[in-house]
């Protein structure tokens, strides 16, 4: 039976690690539309499954006075995130935004240390130093800020998506029910969107509209499927499936766009996925999620 459950933790992680190459690859696909516009249409995707399982769920939704205040940075944080990742997807290749956005393990632990006061041995601790080195590599500065600003803002959304999971930690350990985070985050980041959409939308096509709704609909799956996946098998046992991620962006990439990754970003996949390989192999070890 455990072996059973562990299979189901990988197949979701795996499916959730498709789910959201794909939000990725239509999120470029749907072209010239600002990068706001095409967060919220995959916020209120979201924002309706979490509400119908809400519905199906058929509990009343309490919230803590004390969990208020980790459920509003959980939601600023995850709108940072998703911003910073389909402003990065618009302008450079999409296994970069995702390999960039897949730092966010290694920020939740940096976050968990500093916020929630938890633990973190070396080794962790100098795979996340090993992980920002092969970011360098992705992201490669230059004089020229601008050439490298995309790759920044995918950083800095893996950074908010970090410090939103550590705020999930957080909530998980008050009861919160993931539907009730979920629903908040996405509601939170739709009304962000608002004044834009209000002042700046920009028409579209009836193939953008069908676009946008299938990335919200990927991304949903992905969300869920992170959810189960973690449900059946504990973190240490499959994180590391996650970055399948990176192999699914990049083919989809090449299928669709016919992007390339160059060395240098190749060099700094390698190097974050490694540190990522390590970290797992010691939590298995050691029996830890950190």
């Amino acid at each position: 039976m455990e072996n059973k459950n562990l299979y189901k933790g990988i197949f979701c992680i795996i499916f959730s690690a498709f789910c959201f190459a794909l939000m990725g690859m239509l999120v470029h696909l749907a072209g010239d539309i600002f990068f706001v516009q095409k967060a919220f249409f995959r916020n209120l995707v979201s924002f309706f499954a979490a509400m119908i399982m809400l519905v199906k769920e058929r509990k009343s939704v309490t919230i803590p006075k004390d969990s208020f205040k980790f459920l509003l940075i959980r939601a600023a944080a995850g709108s940072i995130g998703i911003f910073g990742n389909f402003y990065a997807l618009d302008h450079i290749p999409i296994a970069d935004a995702g390999i960039l956005n897949k730092m966010s393990p290694f920020f939740a632990v940096l976050f968990s240390l500093i916020f929630l006061h938890e633990t973190i041995k070396p080794v962790p601790f100098m795979c996340i130093l090993g992980a920002f080195a092969g970011a360098v590599f992705v992201i490669k500065p230059s004089a020229n800020i601008m050439n490298s600003f995309p790759a920044i803002f995918a950083f800095v959304g893996g950074m908010g998506a970090g410090l939103a999971y550590a705020c999930v930690r957080k909530l998980g350990s008050m009861k919160m029910t993931g539907s009730v985070i979920i629903a908040f985050f996405s509601a939170f980041s739709c009304l962000l969107s608002v004044p834009y959409l209000v002042t700046s939308f920009t028409p579209m096509t009836w193939q953008q509209w069908l676009i946008l709704t299938g990335a919200g609909i990927a991304a949903t799956g992905g969300q869920f499927g992170i959810t189960y996946a973690y449900y059946y098998a504990p973190a240490r046992d499959i994180s590391i499936y996650d970055y399948t991620q990176i192999l699914f962006s990049a083919l989809l990439g090449y299928l669709a766009f016919r992007q390339i990754p160059d060395a240098y970003s190749l060099i700094g996949y390698a190097v974050i996925i490694l540190m990522a390989v390590i970290v797992f192999l010691y939590n298995k070890k050691h029996g830890t999620t950190v």
